[in-house]
């Protein structure tokens, strides 16, 4: 019963700290570029305008375009009873399986683009085609990149993972490890939507991705799918530094324990954070003929993980 109470914990947690990750990315960009920025907590301020804004919807849009930002924020919160984000091992780790964790941010992914083209804007469109091609090449890259982790645990589930890593330290120094690392931070940042992929500070029609598929909407609709981002950031940082980084992720259950993973959770989000916002205040927004190539790239790094990971367990 306590496993079960401490799954909705880490969920609640998650949705609670979420937009706070993002505005702590702005801020230290802000304070990067010798601006004063805004607060840490402004995206909980624009949750709640938003949700109190009237819905206007486009009288081309079908029961699709509703419906989507209900699917979208409903399968990234199921990610965060999934991922290693507190502690291990949690009842659903039975069903914490790489592969569910994968499809599930997918299927997100593809209703969100399929409301984007959905009001038959043409701005909606180009973002869905954009999308889908940064998914089609990171998506494997994530699954390659914790299978190279799963090669040496013997096993595709993430709490496993992370308990194989922390009774063998060694192995987050190995050379597959750190190849896994380089590849699934570079599918971080096209996952969510950052630099040098996509911008989310700007709203430029012929460089935008994300934002351009969330033009047409308003409300309590947008409420839930920036929400729905910020959660996904979160997950995506979780996987960084739990599954890489392991220590401090409670494996007794105990308050102390629980009290030292809270902890150990907000460093890595600090220094993660940190490392984004140096990134994007130092590099530039790639063309997007070139967001294949670095996709790519990743996709390689991640092949190497894979293989390095199975000459050397």
């Amino acid at each position: 019963m306590i496993g079960y109470v401490l799954e909705v914990a880490q969920a609640a947690l998650a949705l609670v700290l979420a937009p706070g990750l993002v505005g702590l990315v702005r801020w230290m960009k802000a304070r990067l570029q010798n601006r004063r920025g805004a607060p840490a907590w402004q995206p909980y301020r624009e949750l709640g305008k938003l949700f109190r804004k009237e819905v206007v919807v486009s009288s081309n849009a079908s029961w699709l375009f509703r419906a989507a930002p209900f699917v979208v924020f409903a399968s990234t919160v199921a990610v965060t009873f999934l991922v290693p984000i507190l502690a291990v091992p949690l009842p659903f780790d039975g069903v914490g399986d790489l592969l569910v964790v994968v499809y599930l941010l997918l299927l997100g992914t593809f209703f969100l683009s399929l409301a984007g083209l959905d009001p038959g804007s043409p701005f909606g469109g180009m973002g869905a085609s954009r999308e889908m091609t940064v998914a089609a090449l990171a998506e494997p890259t994530v699954a390659l990149a914790i299978f190279a982790l799963a090669l040496s645990a013997g096993s595709t589930n993430l709490g496993q993972i992370v308990a194989r890593t922390m009774t063998a330290p060694g192995a987050a120094l190995s050379p597959g490890h750190l190849l896994a690392f380089a590849a699934l931070f570079i599918v971080t940042l096209a996952e969510t939507g950052r630099l040098p992929i996509d911008n989310p500070a700007t709203h430029l029609e012929l460089t935008m991705i994300h934002e351009a598929m969330i033009l047409e909407y308003s409300g309590r609709y947008l409420a839930l799918i920036e929400w729905a981002a910020a959660v996904k950031l979160l997950i995506f940082f979780s996987l960084l530094g739990n599954l890489f980084v392991p220590w401090g992720v409670s494996m007794a259950l105990t308050p102390g324990t629980l009290v030292v993973a809270v902890a150990s959770l907000l460093a890595k989000f600090v220094v993660l954070a940190g490392a984004v916002a140096v990134l994007e205040t130092r590099i530039a927004k790639l063309r997007l003929f070139r967001v294949p190539e670095l996709l790519s790239a990743s996709f390689v790094l991640a092949l190497l993980a894979v293989t390095s990971s199975f000459l050397l367990r």
